[in-house]
């Protein structure tokens, strides 16, 4: 397992961007396909985006797509989630997770990270 810590949440108003960061430690980061996730006060965790190890493959949730990015360094242990276009329906705890594949499933995900809250104000 890997040990995750996300960053870069904060209080932003509808249409602003962020930039979320999940630095992993241990030598393995860049074997591990790694997603993130969120969960909004009072509902279940939903699935935000995923990447593959490489980077080569990505996908994203249909609310998000076309507003997300997400991206990894493995050189420098760390995974990305660009977000534009914010929305008060983004607002959530967002956390990220590494797994032995992407998946939409958190369920195949085997280390999470302790989340960064997201607020988007109207």
């Amino acid at each position: 397992q890997v040990q995750l810590v996300e960053s870069g949440g904060g209080l932003v108003q509808a249409g602003g961007s962020l930039r979320l960061s999940c630095a992993a430690s241990g030598r393995t980061f860049s074997s591990y396909a790694m997603g993130w996730f969120r969960q909004a006060p009072g509902k279940e965790r939903e699935f935000v985006a995923t990447i593959s190890w490489r980077g080569g493959t990505t996908n994203y949730a249909y609310s998000v797509k076309g507003r997300f990015t997400i991206s990894r360094d493995n050189a420098k242990n760390t995974v990305y989630l660009q977000m534009n276009s914010l929305k008060p329906e983004d607002t959530a705890v967002y956390y990220c997770a590494a797994g032995a594949r992407p998946s939409v499933s958190d369920y195949e995900y085997d280390s999470w990270g302790q989340g960064t809250q997201v607020t988007v104000s109207s």
